[in-house]
């Protein structure tokens, strides 16, 4: 996992639970990844345990310009690797200062997630 300990997986998890309670459910993402060495940012809010995988939801930019919120396999983003072959890494240094519909709407406007 790129960075994600026991106990973060389980906040994500308890996230997902919540979200499937309420709906107006908008929370403080959890944590940030990224490729370091491309344009690649996931702001992840939740998981959803499947087979021996997450299905993670947050704000995801593939630094393609067009930022959406939508979901994305675990495993799959441990697969990805930059452009010069580095795999996705947690950003430490993260502190969230927003809910996700922020965030969501600030990378909408930038074309690109701002942190």
């Amino acid at each position: 996992m790129p960075g994600l300990s026991r106990v973060l997986c389980d906040k994500l998890i308890e996230n997902g639970r919540t979200a499937e309670e309420r709906d107006d459910f908008d929370p403080f993402p959890a944590v940030k990844l990224f490729t370091p060495d491309a344009n690649a940012t996931w702001l992840i809010t939740e998981a959803y345990p499947e087979d021996s995988d997450l299905r993670l939801f947050g704000l995801m930019d593939l630094g393609l310009g067009s930022p959406e919120l939508g979901y994305a396999m675990l495993s799959e983003i441990e697969d990805l690797r930059g452009t010069l072959g580095l795999p996705v890494e947690r950003d430490l240094y993260f502190k969230t200062e927003h809910r996700l519909s922020t965030y969501a709407k600030l990378a909408r406007r930038a074309g690109m997630i701002v942190t």
